[in-house]
């Protein structure tokens, strides 16, 4: 499947990519240190952090992997996209005002601060494993795949290195600010395009979704689907969902660092609200268009090629440019966040503790030289992605797996005053180890079936009855290692502001739209 760009398509794509460097370029200046680098001087209002953090989410897991999903087995995939809303509420209340009053830098330094340095340097390490070896190379994967549809005599391997040297380039050079800004840009495009697709795909149909409906298994039109079914069954959607959902948005640094960026907790409350509200769009404009492509361009050999068919099979010259560039901002959206939060780890929790006399420059030296590190092994990991069946699949099974024990922590830990850091970190090793006993009985060797949206619902309940008893067995926490802080959490800069601006207003509203959603289309 090849496409041809015209001379507007190339002048388009050309333009863009000045414009993202141009901001990352500008943005040089005012990139003096480590503070500036990892989280853009703390001085971001909730429209940019609000937009950045969609953006950020979109790239792998939509128009690549959501479309593709749809098309294998329909709608119900966007149960990933709407149950972010009520997990960014229960964000919004609980953690962010935990995280901004804290003034962390990383998402680990708060479990050192609640618990101890073994708890923050587990969670490091391993959310360093998922930023690089899940999230960018899944990100650069899907990059190549658009990359080799336009230009099939590209390999996975040089594509992957070349997005990932784009991406690297501006956020080293800008950091945070340069990130956060390109991601408002790349969004404007992303969706934009996106409603293209969506549009010229309704209209191949005659405008009329009851010949959508008259010519679609009804199981691809539901976002609830049977306990049995093989995909998304209903107890997974809500069990193993809301665990995956609550650690990206509340928990992994490259989601949240955005939010630490904000300059204030109303700013951020309101820009986690704004993401949600955003994501509720997504079944319109990322996933239904996945399900029409079962008419417009059936027997695809993969999923993850829907979303370049259609742009070969609707698109007109001209406007390829544009929509290849939406693409390319999706996917350029998650490479740069991920990478940005790596060398804020890595730097923050492994080398400043070493090295006490690293002031904020060389902190800031450090951060750039772990950027080009990690984008080097991401875009070398990227092309094995091919071997997995679609890359939702690979995405949302490796996150199964590795993550579901440290929600325990920031969920349990955070509203259980009597929870102690011994009891933490064997919740975490013990959850570990019941994770990887499931993934060999029933990825390897087949000898035990369960399906992957129930692993995290088991993983955690494992971590939970550690976590208890281990912390039960000991002498209480002393006072300041304890949270007890649920009810201030709550209340926190609530007051003065008009109704309409209270974010416990907008939660309600924004869960009520939630459930409309999902009415319309149970």
């Amino acid at each position: 499947m090849t496409l041809h760009l015209s001379a507007l398509d190339i002048a388009i794509l050309v333009l863009y990519h000045l414009l993202v460097l141009g901001i990352g370029v500008a943005l040089i200046r005012r990139t003096k240190g480590g503070d500036d680098l990892f989280l853009a001087g703390r001085r971001l209002g909730w429209f940019p952090v609000g937009v950045s953090l969609f953006a950020s989410n979109v790239s792998s897991t939509t128009l690549i992997g959501l479309a593709g999903a749809a098309y294998t087995w329909g709608i119900a995939v966007a149960g990933y996209e709407w149950m972010a809303a009520p997990v960014l509420v229960v964000f919004a209340a609980l953690l962010l005002p935990l995280y901004l009053e804290g003034r962390i830098t990383t998402v680990p330094e708060f479990l050192e601060r609640r618990f101890d340095r073994r708890c923050r340097l587990y969670f490091s390490a391993l959310t360093l494993v998922t930023n690089i070896v899940v999230d960018t190379a899944g990100s650069l994967f899907a990059g190549a795949m658009v990359i080799r549809t336009f230009f099939p005599g590209v390999g996975l391997l040089p594509a992957a290195f070349g997005l990932a040297l784009f991406a690297g380039a501006y956020t080293a050079a800008g950091g945070l600010a340069a990130v956060v800004y390109t991601d408002v840009v790349q969004a404007v495009i992303l969706v934009a395009g996106s409603c293209l697709i969506a549009f010229l795909c309704f209209a191949r149909l005659g405008f009329d979704w009851s010949a959508v409906v008259d010519a679609t298994d009804p199981s691809r039109l539901s976002l609830i689907l049977p306990a049995d079914d093989p995909h998304l069954p209903w107890p997974g959607l809500l069990i193993g969902v809301p665990i995956l959902g609550f650690y990206f948005w509340g928990t992994n640094q490259f989601i949240v660092q955005r939010t630490l960026a904000a300059r204030s907790l109303r700013d951020a409350r309101l820009a986690s609200l704004f993401a949600g509200l955003l994501k509720l769009g997504v079944l319109f404009v990322m996933v239904l268009p996945g399900v029409m492509a079962i008419r417009i361009v059936p027997d695809l050999p993969r999923g993850d090629l829907v979303f370049p068919a259609l742009i070969r099979e609707l698109l007109p010259a001209g406007l390829l440019g544009i929509v290849l560039a939406g693409l390319i901002a999706a996917i350029r959206s998650s490479v740069d966040s991920t990478l940005n939060s790596a060398a804020t780890l890595v730097t923050v929790d492994f080398i400043r503790p070493f090295a006490p006399g690293l002031d904020d420059r060389r902190a800031g030296i450090v951060g750039r030289v772990a950027i080009g590190v990690f984008m080097l092994l991401a875009a070398m990991l990227a092309p094995a992605i091919a071997h997995f069946e679609g890359l939702f699949n690979y995405l949302q099974l490796a996150l199964a797996y590795l993550v579901s024990p440290f929600v325990v922590l920031f969920t349990l830990g955070v509203l259980w005053r009597r929870g102690t850091a011994t009891g933490a970190f064997w919740s975490l090793v013990g959850a570990h180890l019941v994770s990887a006993v499931l993934f060999v009985l029933d990825e390897l060797t087949g000898t035990f079936d369960i399906h992957f949206t129930l692993v995290p619902g088991v993983v955690f309940l494992a971590g939970a009855v550690v976590f208890v008893t281990v912390s039960l067995a000991g002498p209480a926490p002393s006072p300041e290692r304890r949270a007890g802080v649920f009810r201030r959490a709550l209340l926190a800069e609530v007051g003065g502001v008009p109704r309409w601006r209270d974010y416990r207003v907008l939660s309600a509203g924004l869960l009520a739209l939630t459930a409309a959603l999902v009415i319309a289309f149970r």
